[in-house]
């Protein structure tokens, strides 16, 4: 039986301002990329995920972004090599800390928003998020887009990696992701999730909004938490590779 990883950004409520429904999610999901403070998230939700990901058995994750609370981490933001280095330096710290404190430990690393785009397209950038994380922890496992420069710098780095494809988001023919802004980018129905994903894993290969197939490594699927469906998008892709006859558990383990 075919194991596979379901993720999700978890954690990226602030103070009383609340995105998700964060402990329905934590029933489904496997892996939890946590918000470390910079995009999304403040240090009371951060504790408050972490306690809720040991007590699901949930592998536990640094999420870093831009400093962008206004843009939910999603605006470009030109960084040179050693800012980001700094950047996810310490938001990495922040959620070891934070796990550890929870009785858990970070198992995996994934960068969000436009400072994950960025790195899907230039090596430079991956190259010294990926370096700055292996250099914290070496045994980390880094979440990468396949097929983009992000797998070239793990692979480079010798680094554990995964490879992640997205449950309701399209792609274009070099495997970035379609734009949120173009039509069709972001995927709403639950059955056409469910059957799209199953055939990508089945093929081990992403496939394209155009057909393309682009063979790759999968191991994880992440799950969108911040929108009106995503719950029931959520439960629906867990049932539908279920009955499809996929082990749902944590990759790496």
């Amino acid at each position: 039986m075919a194991k596979i990883d379901l993720n999700a950004d978890i954690g990226e409520s602030f103070g009383p301002w609340i995105m998700g429904n964060d402990a329905a999610l934590m029933e489904v999901i496997t892996s939890a990329n946590v918000a470390c403070g910079f995009h999304a998230g403040d240090p009371d939700v951060m504790a408050q995920t972490m306690r809720a990901a040991v007590a699901n058995d949930v592998g536990i994750g640094a999420h870093p972004g831009f400093a962008d609370l206004q843009g939910f981490g999603r605006r470009r933001i030109k960084l040179s090599a050693e800012e980001l280095t700094n950047l996810v330096t310490y938001q990495l710290g922040a959620a070891q800390a934070m796990a550890r404190a929870a009785g858990g430990a970070v198992r995996h690393f994934k960068l969000h928003g436009a400072l994950s785009n960025m790195a899907s397209e230039d090596i430079e950038i991956a190259r010294a998020c990926y370096s700055a994380a292996l250099k914290v922890q070496p045994d980390i496992i880094l979440v990468v887009l396949p097929q983009t420069p992000m797998e070239q710098v793990a692979r480079e780095l010798e680094a554990n990696w995964a490879g992640e494809i997205f449950a309701d988001r399209a792609y274009e023919d070099d495997a970035s992701l379609m734009a949120r802004s173009k039509p069709g980018a972001v995927l709403h129905d639950a059955g056409e999730v469910g059957a799209r994903i199953e055939e990508m894993l089945r093929k081990g290969a992403i496939v394209t909004a155009s057909g393309k197939e682009i063979p790759c490594k999968i191991d994880t699927v992440c799950l969108h938490g911040d929108g009106a469906e995503a719950l029931a998008m959520a439960r629906a892709l867990r049932g539908h590779l279920t009955e499809a006859g996929f082990e749902i558990g944590r990759f790496g383990a």
